[in-house]
Order: structure tokens, then C-alpha cells, then sequence
């Protein structure tokens, strides 16, 4: 880690290329994430729509087939009201129900268990069934039965519901054992005798196999599936059969451990629009929900179904282009840096060449190699500008220090010439120290002996003869031509070494 850390501080044209590269990689990421965030946003409102495009034509396509159901019904219905003392047309109505409707998988007409009996007929009740998958085996006959499904059908939701609230209504599916276990839902219809009594049901059965091939047709990816809920959280449409008629969204467990699941299918069973995120089975998934409204048509009975219709669209079908593309784009810029780097260092290491040789043409001039030539640039730009001064720098500096080196000579050879003056003037000075004292030493005694006289001269002239003190005299006179005569030898040689 040291050494490429060296080699970058060392390297200018790689520090150089780095900066470059680092400048563009900044602007790259800052226009990449600018244009991959509102790419994404777009992609994801573009999802949206396209989901409830689709939950829409899926809602308009179910509607259509209900309403169809219903209207076959309805036209059923009417003619039924008058000739209910017909108890033998009923098989018919049931039979022309399920041959002239293509959606029909079966219809029954039951009647309250006493009706007949109140007019004088003694049947317990008729149940009228036919399915289309039978059309061919059951009887003409009136069909009379006490149970429908081995279960009395009175009970069944398809027959006491409406006759309970006595209105029209879609019923969640049921199994119907008699059509051999096909998943239904089912269309009942109360009807009416005079004075407004409900005295038995039209039911007609919707195959959900036809539902199915509806709403799971509708994929806007590869991946989506349409699902379609009950008002009691049951699976009416779904790619899983396993779930349809045995399980509810409360029965599954990730509707207890998956948060976010739960918080979209309870959004979808209060009705709501809208679409939520969910991790189900390490995949990220989005669901687009709306409720399951049917059309307003003059005439038809709008009760509410509590139907909601999702679709799961997975994550990986919303973005997955949009990833690759994004890995694609980062590869390629990537790669496009590195290319980058590689182009800029090759080039600034190209220019940077006239800079590496005056690195060294100043070492060397560093090291005492003044007059190694700087050869000629052949660039107009800073770099040639700058190798051309260094040259004439470097031309100008060798004529500097060959005239140093020539002055250094001359001062050298006069420090010489020097050194012996000075040697020759401290010998001299040497002498002369050697005459001053040697003057000085015989000086001392006759100037000692002209004090001493003088001194005695001072202190016992009154006591003193005049020969003695005759005496005296002469030697003070004797003593001081002595002392004459060695100043006067000492200034003739001051003299002549002044003359020298």
C-alpha cells in the first residue's frame, strides 16, 4: 500500500490523470444519479399505469361477464314470475339458462319447502339443477330433492342470503359437489310471489375457471399476476389453485409474519386504491390494488360485492431493464475511467517528459555538472517556454561559474601570496618584539641608575660635597647618553623599516 502511495506523490503525470479522472468521475456520477433517479421515477409511474390500466380493463372485462350473468337472469326471471304454478317449466328455464349464455355453468331454481304445499301440492320442494357439463345426460323431468351439495338447501348461502336481506347478490365461491368440484360463484336472484313474499331463489353459477382465464390473462410483465379477493378475504381468482375456496388471506402466514403484506391485502379488503411494497420469498414485489366496482347501468341492482382486485408486480419486471442498464452504464463507465486514466496518464507522462529531463539537467547542475548543454525544445507551450529559459539559465549559470571558478584561482593564488606577507610580517614583528625588548633590558639599568641619583640628589643635596655631588651628576649625564644612544639607535631602525 506504501509504495503505490509513493509512486502516486512521486508521479506528477499520474496525480494529474487522477484529478482528471476524479473531476469527470464526480460529473459522471452526478449526471448518472440525476438521470437514473428521474428515469426511475418515470419507470415507476409508467408501472403504475400500466397496472391500473390493467386493473381497470380486468374489472371492465369480469363486469361484462356479470352483467351478461345478470342479465340472462333478469330475462329469465320475468317470464319465470309468470308461470311459477308451472312447476315442469322450471327444469326448462333452468336448461335454456345454461344453453343460451356462455358464461352460465349452471343454474338452479328452488322454491321454499312449503310453497307448493300452501296451493295444495303436496312436493316437500323442486329444486331444478342443470349444469352445462350434463347437459346431455340429465333428464326432462322435474329434478325434486330435499338437499343440494348433501347439504339441505335451505342452508345454503347461494339460497338463504337472498332470501334473508331479499335482494339480488353475487355469492363468494362455492364448491359445487354435483358439478364435480368445480370452484363457483354464484348469482342469486329472490323471487317474488303476489303481495311481495319470497318464496325461492334463481341462482345462476359463474364457472371461476372463466374468471381465472380473465383476470389471469391479465399480466402487464412477464412475472405479474392479477389476483382477485372476496369480501371475506377468500381467494375468488389466483395463480395458486390450492388457495382458491380452502384458504383466506388471514389463513396464510405471511399475512401474520409479513408486515408489509398484511398492511396491503387489509388495504385491499377496506377498498382502498392504491399499490404498497412487500418482500415475499427474498423477492421485492409491488401490489397495485383497486376495489372491485361494477358499472352503473339503469335498472341493474348495484349491491356492493366487497370484491378487490390486485396485481403483484415483481420488482425485477418494473426495474429489471432499468438495472441492467444501470450495471451496464456503470460497467462502461467504469472501464471508460479506467480507458480515461490510462489515456491521460500516457499523454501528460508524454508532455511531461521535457520536465523530467530538467529534473534532471537540475540535479546534475544540483551535483557540479554547470556546463552539461539543455538540448532544444520543440513545443510553444509552458513546458517549451520553461525548458527554453532553463536552458539559457542553465548557459548563463555555467558562464557565472567559470568566472567564479576564475576568480576563486585568482584569490586562491593571491591568498597565497597573502599568507607568505603575513608569515614574512609576523616574523618581522617577531624581530621587532625581540629588539624592543632587548632595547628595553638595557635601558632599565641606566634609567634605574638615573633615578637612583636623582633621588639622591633630591633627598641629600645639602649634605653632599660638591665633589660628590659632581659625581652624581656625571653619572646622571653618563647614564642618560646611554639612554640617548638607544633611543636614537631604536628610531634609525624605525626609520629604515619605515623606508623599507
Amino acid at each position: 500500500m506504501i509504495k503505490p502511495v509513493k509512486f502516486i506523490t512521486k508521479t506528477l503525470s499520474v496525480r494529474i490523470s487522477l484529478k482528471v479522472v476524479s473531476a469527470v468521475a464526480t460529473l459522471l456520477a452526478v449526471a448518472l444519479f440525476i438521470m437514473f433517479h428521474f428515469s426511475r421515477k418515470a419507470i415507476k409511474a409508467e408501472a403504475r399505469q400500466k397496472a391500473e390500466e390493467t386493473l381497470e380493463g380486468v374489472v371492465r372485462q369480469v363486469d361484462n361477464v356479470l352483467l351478461s350473468v345478470e342479465q340472462s337472469a333478469g330475462n329469465i326471471y320475468w317470464d319465470l314470475l309468470t308461470h311459477l304454478n308451472e312447476s315442469e317449466r322450471m327444469f326448462l328455464y333452468s336448461r335454456k339458462m345454461v344453453e343460451t349464455n356462455p358464461y352460465v355453468a349452471g343454474c338452479a331454481i328452488a322454491f321454499e319447502p312449503d310453497y307448493y304445499k300452501e296451493r295444495g301440492r303436496y312436493f316437500m320442494a323442486y329444486v331444478h339443477h342443470v349444469n352445462k357439463d350434463k347437459l346431455e345426460t340429465v333428464s326432462s323431468e322435474i329434478i325434486q330433492a330435499e338437499t343440494f351439495g348433501n347439504v339441505p338447501y335451505p342452508e345454503q348461502i347461494w339460497y338463504s342470503k337472498p332470501v334473508e336481506t331479499g335482494r339480488p347478490c353475487w355469492i363468494n365461491p362455492l364448491k359445487n359437489d354435483q358439478a364435480e368440484g368445480e370452484a363457483i360463484i354464484t348469482f342469486s336472484l329472490p323471487i317474488y310471489a303476489q303481495g311481495g313474499k319470497v318464496i325461492g331463489v334463481l341462482a345462476v353459477d359463474l364457472s371461476l375457471s372463466l374468471l381465472s382465464d380473465i383476470v389471469l390473462s391479465a399480466k402487464p410483465s412477464p412475472n405479474s399476476y392479477a389476483t382477485l379477493l372476496g369480501s371475506d378475504g377468500s381467494y375468488i381468482v389466483h395463480p395458486d389453485s390450492e388457495k382458491v375456496l380452502h384458504k383466506t388471506i388471514y389463513m396464510s402466514d405471511s399475512y401474520q409474519t409479513n408486515k408489509e403484506l398484511r398492511a396491503a391485502e387489509d388495504a385491499m379488503m377496506a377498498g382502498e386504491t392504491g399499490y404498497k411494497h412487500f418482500r415475499l420469498d427474498g423477492t421485492d414485489n409491488y401490489v397495485f390494488y383497486k376495489p372491485f366496482i361494477r358499472a352503473d347501468i339503469p335498472g341493474r341492482s348495484m349491491e356492493r360485492t366487497g370484491w378487490s382486485v390486485g396485481i403483484i408486480y415483481p420488482e425485477d419486471d418494473i426495474f429489471g431493464d432499468y438495472n441492467q442498464l444501470l450495471y451496464m452504464v456503470i460497467a462502461i463507465a467504469l472501464v471508460g475511467l479506467v480507458l480515461l486514466m490510462t489515456g491521460c496518464q500516457m499523454i501528460t507522462h508524454r508532455c511531461l517528459l521535457p520536465l523530467r529531463m530538467l529534473a534532471k539537467s537540475s540535479q546534475r547542475i544540483a551535483e557540479g555538472h554547470y556546463d552539461e548543454p539543455v538540448p532544444d525544445s520543440h513545443q510553444w507551450d509552458e513546458v517549451g517556454r520553461l525548458q527554453d529559459h532553463f536552458q539559457q539559465m542553465q548557459q548563463a549559470l555555467s558562464v557565472h561559474i567559470g568566472e567564479l571558478e576564475r576568480l576563486t584561482t585568482e584569490l586562491r593564488e593571491r591568498n597565497v601570496v597573502l599568507a607568505g606577507a603575513y608569515e614574512q610580517a609576523k616574523d618581522a614583528d617577531r624581530v621587532k618584539t625581540a629588539f624592543l625588548h632587548n632595547m628595553t633590558d638595557q635601558m632599565i639599568k641606566p634609567v634605574s641608575v638615573i633615578q637612583s641619583s636623582v633621588n639622591m640628589l633630591c633627598e641629600h643635596r645639602q649634605d653632599m660635597d660638591q665633589q660628590e655631588a659632581n659625581k652624581t651628576e656625571e653619572t646622571i649625564q653618563e647614564q642618560g647618553k646611554i639612554v640617548t644612544k638607544l633611543l636614537n639607535d631604536l628610531l634609525d631602525v624605525s626609520q629604515e623599516k619605515m623606508e623599507e
